[in-house]
C-alpha cells in the first residue's frame, strides 16, 4: 500500500491509518480524497481528507429508482434513496467522546434547490454555530481511539445505537445512513482527525482495509486504500 490513483491524482498511502470500512455491502465514494485534496475543498472543520459514501444502482448510476429529470424537478423522500437506513459500524474500536442527535432529518430532496442552497448565501447557514455542530453535520458520532478520531455524520434522527461514554468494539453498530445537516442527499460523510473537537483538529489521512473494488467485470481486493471518485466497491 502505497498510493491511490484515479485521474492522475496520486494519493500517498504510505504514512495512511489503516482502518475498517464503516459500512457493509456495495458502495460507491464522492468528494473523496483520491479524487482532490482538500477533498471538500476546504480543511475547515478538519475535512482535508474526508469521504462521502452513498449507493447507487449500476444499471442507471443513479441514487434512487426516481428517474434523474424528477429527481431535479420534483422533492424525491430521503427514504426512497437506496442508501436511506443502511447501518454504519464504527471503523476502529474506542470511545464516544461526542455525539448528537435529535437534529431532524431532510426528508424532501430536491435537485435544483440543493444546488440553489449550496452555491447561494443560504449554504452560511449550516455552518456550525459556537459548538452546536449540527446545522452542518446533522446526528453524529464522534469515536477516539488509537488511530484518531472518527467523525461519522449525516445520521438518522433517532437511529443512534451508542451514547456519550461508550466503549466500542471495532464493527460496532453505530446508527444508520440519514439525510440530516448540511446533506444534499442521503449519504454517509466520514473523517478522520487528530482529536476529537472538529474545530480545532486536522484532517489525518487513512486507508480502508479489506474491501473490493470493482474493475472491468471483476471484483479485485483492495488491501488498504481509499475508493475512487464514482468508483465501485463493496464490504463485507
Amino acid at each position: 500500500m502505497t498510493s491511490a490513483q484515479l485521474r492522475g491524482v496520486v494519493l500517498d498511502l504510505s504514512q495512511a491509518v489503516v482502518v475498517d470500512f464503516p459500512l457493509r455491502g456495495e458502495w460507491t465514494a464522492v468528494n473523496t480524497p483520491a479524487r482532490r485534496v482538500p477533498s471538500h475543498g476546504t480543511n475547515f472543520f478538519a475535512q482535508r481528507f474526508a469521504i462521502d459514501l452513498l449507493q447507487l444502482d449500476w444499471t442507471t448510476r443513479r441514487p434512487c429508482a426516481t428517474p434523474a429529470w424528477r429527481q431535479w424537478l420534483t422533492p424525491v423522500s430521503a427514504s426512497a434513496f437506496f442508501c436511506w437506513g443502511q447501518r454504519i459500524y464504527a471503523a476502529f474500536a474506542g470511545r464516544v467522546v461526542n455525539i448528537g442527535d435529535g437534529w431532524p432529518d431532510r426528508r424532501r430532496v430536491h435537485g435544483l434547490w440543493e444546488l440553489f442552497r449550496i452555491i447561494s448565501p443560504l449554504a452560511l447557514l449550516a455552518l456550525p454555530r459556537g459548538k452546536n455542530y449540527r446545522p452542518l453535520i446533522g446526528n453524529f458520532v464522534v469515536v477516539e481511539g488509537t488511530p484518531g478520531a472518527a467523525l461519522y455524520a449525516h445520521l438518522q434522527w433517532g437511529s443512534l445505537m451508542v451514547a456519550l461514554g461508550d466503549d466500542v468494539d471495532a464493527g460496532t453498530y453505530l446508527g444508520t445512513v440519514g439525510n440530516s445537516g448540511n446533506s444534499t442527499m442521503p449519504h454517509l460523510h466520514f473523517q478522520l482527525m487528530d482529536r476529537s473537537n472538529p474545530r480545532k483538529a486536522r484532517g489525518k489521512l487513512y486507508a480502508f482495509r479489506g474491501y473490493e473494488r470493482y474493475v472491468d467485470g471483476v471484483w479485485q481486493q483492495v488491501a488498504a486504500g481509499i475508493p475512487g471518485h464514482l468508483e465501485r466497491v463493496r464490504a463485507v
